[in-house]
């Protein structure tokens, strides 16, 4: 999927580069898959800003995906590819035996017309989803299941992939994008291959308004403020020395902002820095 770029007739296609979205094969979603989504513009009950430079944006309807992969056994045939406004990657539409349809997310090599299937007796192709049980080390691997059952919540950004690198006992032991390796339980479902939209990291957007369209508002920096409304403002000129702090007067740049998890007994490798 290669990326488009323009004649520079003004500055802001100088540097734009858009997707080539030859693979989407529908552009309308499946009316029975979709619901609204409600936006905040980053504000809490009370109606304050409590996320900021969120606001705006093209309005977007939600597509139900299937993370869970739970019908066992059943064949699904691809009917289209389409384009989702809320995730990085392709979607496609699967139409199953018994008439359902649902939406999984694309991953590289699954086309129109294919046949995909969950449970232990699918074949070790991409879109088929098994537990970790039945899947050979060395496979890559994406929408991988942290606890059973729960359904995939690792890895689903486009182009991502974990590695399969060993099963002891019920244990499997994956690498995943990051760099960090962890064991999961061999009853965890994962689906086959890496996830489509390998160019998505390269997009340019070239002019603030296409970030605008995503619904992030600008940023406006500390010292370009008055003193009345930041730490770092005011001042004859650029003034250094101040220490970073937010808007509020406290610390920030450093200040961890995870919550504690309760253990992390199944991490064996940090993530890379």
């Amino acid at each position: 999927m290669p990326l488009k770029t323009f004649r520079p007739y003004t500055p802001a296609r100088r540097f734009l580069t858009v997707l080539d979205k030859t693979e989407i094969t529908k552009q309308t979603p499946e009316k029975s898959l979709i619901e609204p989504k409600k936006r905040s513009g980053g504000r809490n009950a009370h109606g304050e800003v409590t996320m900021w430079h969120r606001g705006g944006g093209h309005q977007r309807n939600y597509r139900r995906i299937d993370f869970r992969r739970e019908k066992l056994g059943v064949p699904a045939k691809v009917a289209a590819i389409e384009y989702d406004p809320n995730r990085s990657s392709r979607i496609a539409l699967l139409h199953y035996a018994d008439g359902e349809k649902r939406y999984i997310l694309q991953p590289v090599g699954l086309e129109v017309g294919m046949t995909v299937q969950s449970g232990e007796g699918a074949d070790i192709l991409p879109g088929n989803a098994l537990s970790f049980r039945h899947i050979p080390p060395g496979t890559m691997v994406h929408n991988l299941e942290l606890y059973p059952g729960k359904g995939g919540q690792v890895v689903r950004a486009a182009g991502g992939a974990a590695q399969l690198l060993s099963k002891e006992g019920e244990l499997a032991l994956v690498k995943l994008p990051s760099g960090e390796v962890r064991k999961f339980s061999v009853d965890c479902m994962a689906t086959i291959g890496q996830l489509s939209n390998l160019d998505h990291e390269n997009v340019t957007y070239g002019k603030a308004g296409r970030t605008r369209w995503k619904g992030k508002r600008p940023t406006v920096r500390g010292v370009a403020m008055n003193p009345v409304d930041h730490p770092h403002g005011g001042g004859e000129g650029r003034v250094k020395g101040n220490h970073p702090q937010t808007p509020w007067g406290f610390p920030t740049l450093g200040g961890k902002t995870r919550k504690k998890r309760p253990s992390d007994r199944m991490i064996v490798q940090r993530r890379k820095p």
